[in-house]
């Protein structure tokens, strides 16, 4: 794995967080104009935003954070904005800005020293998080009530580009729902505005001409002078419980969506919070996440996917989790709220020399298959074109059943073809366990194949045994049978694949990394 370059998809988006002692995770290219002034502001106005000031705070961020293209930066340091809501100190900014940070200074308007802050709640799918400043007594911001409608005057401000100098930039909401997939996060609904925001805006308010909160910024796209912020409709309900203590769909990374630009896509892990589930399960600076509850993450360079997972689930929910770990050159996997991470068990590395050829090609590319209903799901070659996926009854049980092979008449009676089979039925789940349906399924394979033994079966979702058979047919072809059940113990599920070449192990992890019965 070393030498691998990734990057972030971008596409021209960027979070308005400034890196101020080293370009870091913390900055991201793409920010280049400089602030407006509001002077053309009437005095009522004027009078009207003379709140907003000493509303809005200077956030600077220090830690550790691991970049994808740059790398480990020791102490950091980012800097961002936010706004008071709540006199005692409580203030909302972006996730991105704070999550993951060994400290938090707070400048507040009119005072030379910072203050210390502590971190309520963060939601990285939402890009909000709210903090709790040193104090109380603050002047604070109350929100607009009516409909943030195109055409509006607003205001983003803020503490842009390291300068502690309090900045207005004026413009108008040009769009009232504006598409929320990026790369660092996946939030409902936006608001697209011209109100310029530059690096260090992120997590500032933006504001109507009487000084209420509209939206609160996060990120922007100079090159087209579209501008962005989370509006009161996702943000105020998310913020009453991130501010109780609560972490609302997320778990507990300051990440983004980034390729190697040849098939490895994935979230990165810049930092992760201290006693966060991701912590708990073992996740690490500089991990990609690629694959969550076994849906492979940020194919299309957003982090949707991986927020869609989370909006579906409890926060308690347990989820199998899969990481690519550069730094050891490992593929981990385990789960969020079980079994903590642990090196992934690879046919492709361990039984490889049980087959004696090798010279095939690897496989280029894996797709989706799914049985008819869609109940079953699992990842093949795309080179294995003809699938199956008919539902069958046996001796009074329903089973459903995907198959597939670049030849399944071939993979069916003969050992020449490479091949897969997944099946599940809860009808036997009653009578049947993993070594009883394992039998039933390995029934007179002995009777052409050498007989390598059982073993035990383990993934993030499903645990079993397998049986291995090898010389199938006189032909050198290995074939493997696995039997597992969910936690909850509903169906019994076999997984058969038939290995022919080196390769076809690559398919067989594939296969095990990727098969679910929803």
């Amino acid at each position: 794995m070393a030498g691998v370059n990734l990057r972030p998809f971008g596409g021209g988006y960027s979070r308005a967080v400034l890196g101020i002692v080293t370009v870091a995770f913390l900055m991201l290219a793409g920010c280049g104009s400089e602030p407006e002034s509001d002077g053309n502001a009437g005095s009522t106005t004027q009078s009207r935003l003379d709140g907003v000031r000493p509303a809005t705070v200077r956030i600077v961020a220090e830690g550790t954070f691991v970049d994808p293209e740059v790398g480990l930066q020791l102490n950091a340091a980012g800097s961002g904005s936010g706004f008071i809501i709540d006199p005692s100190g409580i203030v909302v900014t972006n996730n991105h800005v704070v999550t993951g940070a060994a400290l938090l200074r707070v400048y507040i308007d009119g005072e030379d020293q910072p203050r210390n802050a502590r971190v309520l709640g963060y939601s990285e799918c939402s890009d909000l998080a709210v903090i709790d400043v040193e104090g109380e007594g603050f002047p604070s911001l109350d929100w607009h009530d009516g409909e943030a409608n195109v055409g509006l005057d607003v205001y983003t401000a803020g503490y842009p580009l390291g300068d502690p100098e309090f900045t207005l930039t004026r413009g108008i909401i040009s769009k009232a729902r504006a598409d929320g997939n990026t790369d660092w996060a996946s939030v409902d609904s936006v608001i697209e505005h011209d109100a310029t925001i530059n690096p260090g805006n992120s997590g500032g308010p933006l504001v109507t001409a009487d000084g209420k909160v509209v939206g609160v910024n996060y990120a922007g796209n100079h090159d087209t002078r579209q501008y962005f912020a989370i509006s009161p409709s996702e943000a105020r309900p998310l913020i009453d419980r991130l501010r109780s203590g609560e972490n609302v769909t997320s778990i507990g990374i300051n990440g983004q969506a980034v390729t190697d630009g040849a098939g490895l896509n994935g979230v990165w892990v810049a930092a992760v919070a201290s006693g966060s589930v991701a912590a708990e399960a073992g996740i690490e600076p500089g991990d990609i996440i690629t694959h969550l509850e076994r849906l492979e993450l940020a194919t299309d360079g957003t982090m949707a996917d991986f927020c869609d997972i989370l909006r579906s689930r409890s926060a308690d929910d347990v989820m199998a989790i899969e990481v690519v770990r550069f730094a050891n050159d490992e593929v981990l996997a385990g789960q969020l709220g079980g079994s903590p991470l642990e090196q992934k068990f690879s046919f492709a590395d361990e039984l490889a020399d049980e087959v004696s050829t090798g010279s095939a090609a690897p496989y280029e590319s894996f797709v989706t298959i799914a049985d008819e209903s869609g109940a079953i799901t699992v990842e093949v070659p795309a080179e294995w074109s003809d699938v199956d996926g008919t539902p069958f009854s046996r001796d009074g049980a329903q089973f459903i059943d995907v198959r597939a092979s670049s030849d399944l008449e071939s993979f069916t009676n003969s050992w020449d073809t490479p091949g897969v089979i997944v099946t599940a039925s809860a009808d036997l789940a009653s009578s049947y366990d993993e070594t009883s349906y394992l039998d039933r399924l390995s029934e007179n394979f002995d009777q052409v194949c050498n007989y390598a033994g059982r073993f035990d079966y383990s993934d993030p979702l499903y645990a079993g045994m397998y049986d291995m058979f090898d010389e199938c047919g006189g032909t050198g072809a290995v074939y493997i049978i696995v039997s597992v059940m969910p936690e909850d113990r509903s169906a019994v599920i076999g997984v058969q694949i038939q290995i022919n070449d080196e390769r076809d192990f690559e398919a067989l992890d594939h296969v095990l990394a990727s098969f679910v019965l929803h």
